[in-house]
């Protein structure tokens, strides 16, 4: 770690092949608290950059639990957190709707860590018990149109250096790994960031992982599309800037899309939208994100076919049948 640690003083960046090899030593518990929450700060004060965020993924994949879905096409949707804004769950939510479109949703969460509510506090409360199982998530894709994968049950790297960013209390570039490392590798993803600076990173990340992606970021900071601004979408075959009008939906105010003070208060609202008893500008939110996550999967559908489909989805009942089943099969 000395020479790594020297050499971030020094001013010089590390490649993606010795950030592999700090992510396995970490694993290893090669190095202790204080060492690790040196490495982290010297990055964070410079910038984390595309190599090493790269390695430090490779090593989490490499040590970690690696699920087999190559034989299903599957999307994650899910953002990277640490914009403060404290919405309801927003990724999770679209998630159901797009799996109640016909598309399969290969999710990847935690528990809420600068939110009341994650995607893991949200299925909890559902009843949810969390698994590693390939059957069971081979189940789940084939009878509800999604399955998940509960962090701490595949990255095992990530345990190690929790006390090293527990003791910082500050935003490191390990904020950012969490969508990067789902245990399956699905083949589409959706990414949500809380600024221009990261949608760069990830735009940069995906076009050396390979993937097919969207990355989005709303101009007032939201790590989804908000509709209480524009956004920008970057994928594969385009970049390009959105206004909540062109998606055929109004503008809100922050406020309409608020998680609440508490886990109840945020799973009420995700129950709503499912249920169709939500207010509309909660609802054109689910819409707006599975509209674009239908379209990172099918690009040849306009925004108006996308929204239509995920449309649909809800106020057929297939999304809340989904989530049902979903509950169902992971109790």
């Amino acid at each position: 770690m000395k020479r790594y640690l020297l050499k971030l003083t020094e001013g010089s960046t590390l490649t993606r092949e010795e950030s592999h090899e700090i992510m396995i030593g970490i694993t290893n518990q090669k190095y202790n608290e204080y060492q690790i929450a040196a490495l982290l700060m010297a990055i964070q004060m410079r910038g984390v950059t595309v190599d090493e965020m790269l390695g430090l993924r490779d090593g989490l994949l490499e040590t970690g639990k690696y699920i087999n879905l190559d034989d299903y096409e599957t999307l994650d949707i899910v953002g990277t957190g640490g914009d403060g804004k404290n919405t309801f769950n927003i990724s999770t939510c679209s998630a159901f709707v797009i799996a109640g479109a016909g598309y399969k949703v290969s999710k990847h969460g935690n528990g809420g860590s600068t939110s009341v509510s994650g995607a893991s506090n949200v299925l909890q409360g559902h009843g949810v018990k969390f698994t590693d199982s390939a059957d069971t998530m081979r189940r789940s894709l084939d009878e509800a149109g999604i399955c998940y994968f509960h962090a701490p049950l595949f990255a095992y790297g990530m345990k190690f250096v929790g006390p090293a960013r527990k003791s910082l209390g500050v935003p490191t570039c390990f904020n950012l790994l969490g969508p990067l490392v789902n245990p399956c590798r699905p083949k589409f993803s959706l990414h949500g960031t809380a600024n221009q600076t990261q949608l760069r990173l990830y735009t940069n990340i995906h076009q050396q992982i390979g993937d097919i992606y969207g990355v989005i970021t709303s101009y007032d900071g939201y790590d989804e599309i908000s509709l209480t601004s524009g956004f920008k979408l970057s994928t594969n075959l385009f970049e390009k800037v959105y206004t909540p009008i062109e998606m055929g939906f109004d503008y809100v105010k922050p406020r309409d899309i608020y998680g609440g003070a508490t886990e109840a208060e945020a799973m009420k609202i995700f129950d709503a939208v499912l249920q169709g008893t939500a207010t509309r500008s909660q609802t054109n939110v689910i819409l707006a994100n599975s509209a674009c996550g239908i379209s990172i999967i099918n690009p040849n559908l306009s925004i108006e076919e996308s929204v239509a489909q995920a449309r649909e989805s809800l106020e057929s009942g297939r999304a809340l049948n989904a989530l049902k089943k979903f509950v169902e099969i992971n109790q």
